[in-house]
């Protein structure tokens, strides 16, 4: 589009009108005058009643034009209504030239020679004058010199006189010329208007986009400055941390590391800067490995966090640390750097190694002895051994069930222990879900009669098979029926239930009791977990059960949860892959 063309044609109407409206006063004003002599030349003679006829007629219309140029200035939306303010001033120029036409016609034919030249001559001049003052729009220039012309041009042609029959073959051609004079100007005043009108909405463009630029030169700057305030922040981050943060390029060779990284390894910045990090960090033996997995951090551009590796330090010390890796990615999708972050857990590793070891020798040697204590209170309580008093069975049986709580405890941290450390091997198999069900809710039956709870499946189970390991399952299973009669009021029913959702098979164990505290749900699958302390102190347990629940089922492939029952309770669920 060109720059004429980006200009608003409403615009440029309504400046052509505005044009217009600005010349009336001069338009009016001289056709005061040109009239006032006009009839004063003229009014001598027998036609006087006809001057003062077209004299008035010019007064009215006189004050009828300066009406409509006073609404003109006084009208609001002039840009809106600029084609009706054109077609106003249209008919306006028409009803001015219709009367010097008909004073043409009138008076040229009734008076002396002289009288017509100077008729003649003062309609060729208004004619003549229309133009600067028309010229704006042709069209409206031509309805004016119309409306004079054409009825003189017919009394000339009609008059009988041949001079003037040929003077009428000319005025036409006058008439053409005129109103192409004045097409001419037209367009020169409309490229006027639309080139003031383009180079305003240019110079507005380029106004407003240089306010654009200098408020994003600001928002730059401002950037820039958080920009440095952040790398500084950073780099005393860097400095000041305590771990050993390294700046690494693509190839793996050093560009920057702190002063705790100098520490920990024991080499200065200036000897590390510039070398690859793979051949002096690693045991030669681990180079080839290392050297790997840079080069997939590299390809695949993902922050790799807790990777655990062997480490050398400058006096030939192996350490174990953990690092963290996260490439710096350019808009270009370019990796341009990589902060490597990196803590020595040589120590922590041996305390947890000792800890666990403290943790297996001590539940051993405990559970050993206890289980013997639990046997021979077992047997005294059963009344093998003879009738025992009733004050002293009921100290034996308090006995045995605290005992009993002390070995489940021992079992669930040995259990614990050895999910945590990787030991803990389970022996997957198809297996009916629906029998292990049964015998689930049969062996739990007698746990579930001391709290006076009814265990049930909701009607018939259907015949499903899953891949797990039995004895864990039966322990998951044991766990939540426990808990579920644990927590159910006297004379309450745990039902179970199992149903098929999309691959898997859910089981369902739905209690009737308090529920769980909005606060306590999302840490109930944590060890040591247990919500009201008073309430399940009273009720047994060593909060480890469901902790263990989900480590298990998640090593089988499935996943455990729970919700709200509707009439109060909760229900834990856990789903498996179904067995194909």
């Amino acid at each position: 589009m060109s720059l004429r063309q980006s200009a608003d044609p409403r615009l440029v109407l309504a400046d052509r009108v505005e044009q217009l409206y600005s010349q009336m006063p001069t338009a009016i004003i001289s056709t005061l005058v040109v009239s006032g002599v006009a009839a004063y030349e003229l009014r001598e003679g027998r036609y006087a009643e006809v001057v003062l006829f077209w004299g008035v007629l010019v007064l009215l219309l006189t004050f009828a034009r300066a009406g409509l140029f006073w609404s003109y200035r006084r009208g609001r939306d002039k840009i809106a209504e600029a084609a009706q303010w054109m077609r106003w001033l249209g008919i306006s120029a028409l009803a001015a030239g219709a009367t010097w036409g008909f004073a043409g016609a009138v008076f040229f034919p009734s008076h002396a020679d002289e009288q017509q030249v100077f008729l003649a001559f003062l309609l060729a001049m208004l004619v003549g004058g229309g133009i600067p003052i028309y010229a704006v729009s042709w069209v409206i220039y031509a309805l004016y010199a119309a409306g004079i012309l054409f009825p003189f041009t017919y009394v000339l042609a009609t008059f009988g006189n041949k001079l003037f029959a040929e003077i009428a073959l000319i005025v036409p051609a006058f008439y053409v010329i005129n109103v192409g004079i004045a097409y001419r100007l037209n367009r020169v005043f409309n490229s006027g208007y639309r080139l003031r009108h383009a180079y305003g909405k240019l110079t507005d463009d380029y106004t407003a986009l240089n306010q654009r630029l200098e408020q994003q030169l600001i928002e730059l700057e401002e950037a820039r400055r958080q920009v440095e305030a952040s790398g500084r922040k950073l780099a005393l981050f860097a400095e000041r941390s305590p771990i050993a943060v390294f700046e690494f390029d693509p190839k793996g060779r050093i560009l920057n590391m702190n002063p705790a990284a100098e520490t920990l390894f024991g080499f200065s910045s200036r000897e590390m800067i510039g070398h690859a990090g793979t051949d002096t960090l690693f045991p030669s033996d681990a180079a080839g490995d290392v050297t790997g997995r840079w080069r997939e951090l590299i390809r695949s551009r993902e922050s790799i966090f807790g990777l655990r590796l062997t480490n050398t330090r400058r006096d030939g010390a192996e350490i174990f640390c953990e690092w963290s890796l996260t490439p710096l990615i350019n808009p270009e999708n370019k990796v341009i750097s990589v902060i490597v972050q990196g803590r020595d857990i040589t120590q922590q590793l041996e305390a947890e190694r000792m800890k666990q070891e403290f943790t297996s020798t001590l539940s051993h040697e405990l559970r050993t002895p206890l289980t013997s204590i639990i046997g021979s209170l077992q047997l005294i309580n059963s009344g093998v051994l003879g009738d025992v008093d009733k004050d002293v069975l009921e100290l034996t049986t308090i006995a045995e069930r605290n005992g009993q709580r002390l070995l489940d405890l021992i079992n669930d941290i040995l259990d614990v222990e050895k999910i945590e450390s990787g030991k803990l091997t389970l022996y997957p198999e198809p297996l009916p879900l629906g029998e292990l069900l049964d015998e689930s809710l049969a062996l739990n039956r007698g746990f579930a009669d001391r709290f006076k709870v009814r265990l049930a499946t909701a009607g018939g189970l259907p015949v499903l098979m899953v891949n797990a390991d039995r004895k864990r399952l039966l322990q998951v299973m044991t766990n939540l029926l426990s808990n579920a009669a644990k927590f159910s009021p006297e004379g309450a029913t745990v039902l179970v239930t199992m149903d098929t959702i999309g691959g898997n098979v859910r089981v369902g164990v739905h209690d009737s009791g308090p529920g769980i505290p909005e606060n306590f749900r999302n840490r109930i699958f944590g060890r040591f977990a247990q919500a009201d302390m008073s309430y399940t102190r009273q009720k047994g347990g060593t909060g480890l059960g469901l902790s263990i629940c989900k480590r298990m089922l998640e090593m089988m492939g499935g996943k455990i949860g729970f919700s709200e029952r509707e009439g109060g309770g909760t229900t834990f669920w856990f789903e498996l892959p179904k067995h194909s």
